[in-house]
């Protein structure tokens, strides 16, 4: 590895010419894990089919690789604050190259779960490109490409989905792996060319301890999540395996909060901006999830139930395209809205919208121009919340903290996304009659309501913290080095001094 990257060095353009190319590659990187984690959805009755194992095991084509990312992510964030954060993202990239080949060779279900889990090491790299950018680019030029950023994410989320199906229907279920290690090798290579080396910081011991725990924790509550479908939801075992989860949580956050050097800083949480930014993103997750799990669902069944479409998976995930493509135009709208508007009042704004679309399928999933308007509303709805709440983390917590806060960030939206999942085959199981294998329609309707329900609890609350004091980022980039007091404030964790005005310029 450090081989290549020496040799990358040697090779590597003018600095202006870097300038110029990182954000794309940052964008790249971003798209790429967003389509790889997404990559065994569509793919688990096609790999309970090959591989001979039940749909419920197949899952785990899925769970494994979120288990990971949740895992992984505040490992590499921590390690990514320190003066290794380029060869950190270059190793997470060999690692999802070296799983997406384990992945793709027909060796049989341990090896794909193997390469499903190394490919999971990915979902790290999205704070790290964000920290990234908040240290190489001017402010003007970073405020932009954290929301871009943050949006590739979810544009991911649809993109992955038709990809997939279009490769699996026409070239085999392994197809969509063999796409995925030759987009991590150009990935791969493009970052070696491209990454700056970041700030001179100090490196502090990894915590081993509270990683750990973060690991047992999130083993046990995904697994818990993941189960319960099968175990029943008021099983002891499965009890037993959700307290131990909620202990081993509860213990993590003790122990970070004790540590000198923690995993993740827990602390930051306590500056509203950030709780008001963890908390949507926890919900945008719930609501994503629950949202896409309904509608693909609903488009596949049958007609002879009465409703759906009995799509195939290819038309299924080109449902899932409005989604993507209304995500990336509200990276637009935000520009143009945060110009007039502090970015937190923002937030409520995501909310409602995405309220709009739960209210939209429950009341016109009927026609698929009806599920397609669906989708293109939820995209900009989640849109507005993911492109705003980097750049209200990463205005409120110091440099040295940006890969910290964005990596427990992106934890909460695995656990979102995880959540949303079971709690939509929770509400569509209690729906479906002894006997029967599909629930009925009132099951979606009463799933829809649910979602509208939570939604309206997430504006409520977002407005609350907003006016007791939710603060707008300041301008981000290289300038500010870490410990150095902000500009327009005190150097005081607590103070809630208003944030500068120049992001609504």
């Amino acid at each position: 590895m450090e081989m290549i990257e020496v040799a990358m060095r040697r090779t590597r353009t003018s600095s202006g010419e870097e300038h110029r190319a990182l954000v794309p590659v940052l964008v790249c990187l971003g798209m790429l894990v967003a389509i790889v984690s997404g990559l065994g959805a569509p793919l688990v009755p096609t790999i309970a089919d090959v591989d001979g194992v039940s749909v419920s095991t197949a899952q785990w084509s899925l769970t494994v690789t979120m288990l990971m990312g949740a895992v992984a992510t505040p490992a590499m964030g921590r390690l990514g604050d320190g003066p290794h954060r380029r060869k950190v993202i270059l190793g997470g990239l060999a690692t999802v190259l070296a799983g997406s080949l384990l992945a793709a060779l027909p060796l049989g279900f341990g090896f794909l779960i193997a390469g499903r889990a190394l490919q999971g090491v990915g979902m790290g790299l999205v704070p790290l490109a964000i920290a990234t950018a908040r240290d190489a680019l001017p402010p003007d030029r970073a405020r932009s490409a954290l929301a871009t950023l943050s949006l590739t994410t979810v544009a991911g989320v649809g993109l992955g989905y038709p990809i997939t199906g279009l490769l699996t229907q026409y070239l085999g279920m392994y197809a969509g792996f063999w796409f995925a290690l030759i987009a991590a090798g150009a990935a791969l290579i493009a970052a070696a060319l491209v990454l700056p080396e970041p700030p001179r910081r100090p490196a502090h011991p990894m915590d081993v301890p509270g990683a750990v725990l973060l690991t047992l924790g999130m083993t046990a509550l995904l697994f818990a999540l993941t189960e319960g479908e099968s175990w029943g939801w008021a099983s002891a075992r499965l009890l037993i395996l959700a307290a131990a989860a909620v202990l081993l949580l509860i213990g993590w956050v003790a122990h970070e909060l004790r540590t000198p050097h923690p995993l993740v800083d827990v602390r930051l949480v306590r500056d509203r901006t950030v709780l008001i930014a963890d908390l949507t993103t926890m919900v945008g997750g719930i609501g994503t999830y629950l949202l896409i799990s309904l509608v693909t669902r609903y488009v596949e069944t049958p007609r002879s139930t009465g409703y759906g479409f009995g799509s195939t998976v290819v038309v299924t995930g080109l449902v899932l395209v409005p989604f993507s493509a209304a995500s990336l135009v509200s990276g637009r709208l935000v520009r143009l809205l945060a110009r007039s508007n502090p970015l937190p009042r923002l937030l409520p704004l995501g909310c409602l919208l995405s309220l709009a679309a739960m209210l939209c399928f429950v009341f016109a999933r009927g026609s698929m121009w009806g599920v397609c308007a669906t989708m293109a509303v939820a995209g900009l709805g989640v849109g507005v919340n993911f492109a705003v709440t980097p750049a209200l983390i990463v205005g409120a917590v110091p440099a040295h903290e940006t890969g910290s806060a964005m990596s427990f960030n992106q934890v909460v939206k695995y656990i979102g996304y995880s959540a949303g999942s079971a709690l939509s085959a929770v509400i569509l199981q209690a729906h479906t009659a002894p006997g029967r294998t599909l629930p009925s329609n009132d099951g979606y309707h009463a799933a829809g309501l649910l979602g509208c329900a939570v939604w309206v609890v997430t504006a409520l609350v977002g407005v609350a913290l907003i006016r007791r004091g939710a603060r707008n980022p300041l301008p981000v980039g290289p300038r500010r080095p870490a410990g150095a007091p902000v500009p327009g404030r005190r150097n005081d964790r607590n103070d809630s001094t208003s944030r500068s005005a120049e992001v609504q310029r």
